[in-house]
């Protein structure tokens, strides 16, 4: 299976007085990098990055860390993206449509404990263009989210506000993947959150 991350980290982080993707680690690492980082560790072969706000800056950000150098990682802007994670999924789908992507790992910029073992262990827990897949924290729904090529236009459909493929999933058979005993799952929402 041929599988691309899908970055969305084109949020404005109103509660967390910023943009997410411009945040970085206690160490200064961005979490944009990171986050890149760990799609390709976890198995992804490519990795798409969906920026909205703040694309300038972020980009930028690319660039420091020479991602955007690398053929491997491209970007899509989200013109929409004040409307919600629906709009930078509906975004990042229609830019690897054109792919030879048997599905893609959509995840999240803003969550600091989700590594390489939950990025591979959702991977595999479906395979080939049907496949659909998400993590689960002690059973609650969170990321990252396989979907397989047969589910892109579905997802897109119902993809609004800041519901992405919940909706979707909702109503569809998947693979639930517990990764509780690799992370918590939890993403930075406000500056308390913040390690």
């Amino acid at each position: 299976m041929t599988l691309r991350g899908l970055l969305l980290a084109a949020g404005a982080g109103r509660r967390m007085g910023g943009p997410k993707a411009l945040l970085r680690d206690p160490s200064g690492v961005p979490y944009l990098d990171r986050a890149i980082g760990v799609l390709f560790e976890g198995g992804c072969d490519a990795v798409t990055v969906v920026l909205g706000a703040s694309a300038e800056e972020a980009g930028a950000l690319l660039d420091e860390a020479g991602w955007r150098a690398d053929p491997a990682v491209s970007t899509v802007v989200a013109d929409d993206w004040d409307e919600g994670m629906g709009a930078s999924l509906r975004a990042g789908l229609r830019a690897v449509d054109g792919s030879a992507d048997d599905g893609v790992l959509v995840t999240l910029v803003d969550l600091p404990d989700v590594d390489a073992s939950v990025v591979a262990r959702v991977a595999g827990a479906a395979a080939g263009p049907g496949a659909l897949a998400r993590a689960t924290y002690e059973g609650r729904p969170g990321h990252p989210v396989l979907l397989g090529r047969d589910h892109w236009a579905g997802v897109a459909a119902v993809a609004r506000g800041d519901k992405g493929a919940r909706d979707y999933l909702a109503v569809h058979q998947h693979v639930s993947c517990e990764c509780g005993d690799l992370a918590t799952g939890r993403d930075l929402d406000r500056p308390a959150d913040l390690p």
